[in-house]
């Protein structure tokens, strides 16, 4: 299905072993009088742009920001209890975080050189120009994943002309987010409408918006805390939502059935990362969702899964009576082979089972076609509008100091959708009104966006920017500890975080050639 961002060998494809050593080598596939003469040329460059959004070794969506990268209080690791990341213990000399820093710098080095080596003849149409505001969006977006996970790091916008260039040490927050709101607002004035690029596997106008909304909340957050930027996280939220080009779809799980099937919906997601094959043949551009985050199934025609992420309690009571996202998002049943018949079948969970249950919101029963045991073509969104949706109602109360009345219809269309209503129609069922103030709507608006977007990565950078992410796995750590029964490890993840995991280290081999690059805090 993902005929638009093709697996292209290129020279940038080429890895290396260190943000530094990657952004200084001599390019020899690029010299100062070779340019990317043809639009022809300059999509090839593109899409070797957008293909380090998928790691084929797992470090970037195709697996890990969805799941090792991203612990938090919604799941924990199932027979896994020391010495390892998805425990949150590792340090600087991790291969999963030396591979994620390379990954998000290649993809800058990318952008760099598509964007110094483009002949402007190449882009003299709109659709063409697209292309150098796709790029200019996703420098700014590996960036934005750069400075998220680890703070301060260098800030290198041009290409890398010869091995003698001089190191960079890490610039300022300040500046790399100022980088960053440039390289998106640039593009926003170049990327096309969602309807005329007809996918959301590309960067859409909308999608520029949201992201910048997203951008925006965590200025406005840890470690920034500029609150002025809620305004802008507001413009930008409500820039998406006037354009009318996106909508909730009305039936929730139908989101994530879609993705498994190849469907592309751009008006619920608007922006997802286009995974392509199986890795059966060829092709390498292929995620694992539904995998390591998906329901135990050892039967390959089902869709296989070893279960390997279990939910916690503390997500599973957060869903509200009614809420019919609950059992979707949370699988009542896994798959048993028995071992005489060799026959799968379901098995449901009891009441009491909770800790047992994996994530189900991709069910790999939905795939369509002969299904690898690993690997599979499910795309993952980056950003959707319900997500946008939250992100007003949480700007509006923070600007205003408490909800107004946009800011509840805001929340309350998420909150319909999830009981299975039509999200433009008042409902006393599960609408939200009179709560106390700004504090009572934020933690009402914290709560939503835990039972909306569990499993999509984003749980860990909200507590982060709230300021409450070591506070909160610590809590959940003793709760897990307390009543997980024979599952009372699953809270070693929240007991292992402290104040150092709000940032991953700086990666040791980073450390070792560029001699201007100082340690994370803690590590």
């Amino acid at each position: 299905m993902k005929k638009y961002i093709s697996a292209i060998a290129m020279g940038a494809a080429l890895l290396f072993s260190s943000c530094d050593d990657f952004l200084d080598k001599e390019p020899d596939f690029l010299s100062p009088d070779h340019y990317y003469k043809t639009s022809e040329q300059v999509e090839s460059a593109l899409n070797g742009v957008y293909n380090r959004l998928i790691d084929p070794n797992g470090r970037m969506y195709s697996k890990a920001l969805y799941s090792y990268f991203a612990i938090s209080d919604e799941a924990f690791y199932k027979n896994i209890s020391i010495n390892n990341i998805r425990v949150m213990q590792f340090d600087a000399g991790s291969l999963d975080i030396g591979r994620f820093w390379e990954a998000l710098y290649e993809g800058v080095s990318r952008a760099n050189y598509l964007l110094a080596y483009t002949d402007e003849s190449a882009l003299d149409t709109p659709e063409k120009a697209a292309m150098k505001g796709e790029a200019l969006f996703l420098r700014g977006y590996y960036y934005f994943l750069l400075t998220s996970y680890f703070g301060e790091v260098p800030l290198k916008l041009t290409p890398t002309e010869s091995p003698n260039e001089k190191p960079q040490g890490k610039a300022s927050l300040e500046a790399i987010y100022t980088q960053i709101v440039k390289d998106m607002r640039d593009a926003e004035k170049l990327v096309l409408d969602i309807d005329q690029l007809g996918t959301n596997e590309r960067v859409s106008k909308t999608a520029v918006q949201a992201v910048l909304a997203r951008v925006y909340l965590k200025m406005a957050g840890a470690p920034l805390n500029d609150e002025a930027r809620y305004a802008d996280a507001l413009t930008y939220a409500n820039l998406v939502v006037s354009s009318a080009k996106h909508e909730l779809n009305r039936d929730y799980q139908q989101i994530f059935i879609n993705h498994s099937q190849d469907i592309n919906d751009p008006g619920e997601c608007i922006w997802e990362v286009g995974m392509y094959g199986n890795k059966i043949g060829t092709e390498d551009l292929a995620g694992s969702v539904g995998v390591e985050n998906g329901i135990l199934c050892r039967d390959v025609n089902i869709g296989y899964s070893g279960g390997a992420m279990q939910v916690t309690k503390r997500l599973y009571d957060a869903f509200e009576e009614g809420d019919l996202r609950r059992d979707w998002n949370i699988a009542p049943y896994y798959y048993d082979t028995d071992a005489n018949t060799g026959v799968t079948s379901r098995k449901y969970f009891t009441e009491k089972q909770i800790y047992n249950r994996n994530p189900g919101k991709w069910r790999r029963e939905y795939e369509i076609g002969t299904k690898a045991q690993l690997y599979n073509s499910t795309n993952f969104p980056i950003i959707r509008y319900s997500d946008v949706l939250l992100m007003k109602a949480e700007a509006i109360n923070a600007v205003n100091h408490g909800p107004n009345d946009e800011a509840y219809e805001a929340i309350n269309q998420v909150r319909r959708r999830a009981w299975g209503l039509d999200p433009a129609v008042p409902s006393p069922d599960c609408d939200l009104a009179g709560l106390g103030g700004e504090q009572e709507f934020l933690e009402a608006v914290q709560k939503e966006r835990f039972c909306e977007l569990c499993f999509e990565g984003q749980r860990k950078l909200d507590l982060i920017r709230w300021g409450i992410y070591v506070s909160t796995m610590n809590d959940y750590g003793r709760e897990a500890a307390a009543d997980g029964g024979s599952f009372s490890y699953a809270g070693n993840s929240g007991n292992n975080v402290t104040a150092r995991n709000v940032l991953f280290p700086i990666p040791n081999n980073e450390l070792t050639i560029n001699k201007l690059m100082t340690q994370n805090p803690g590590w």
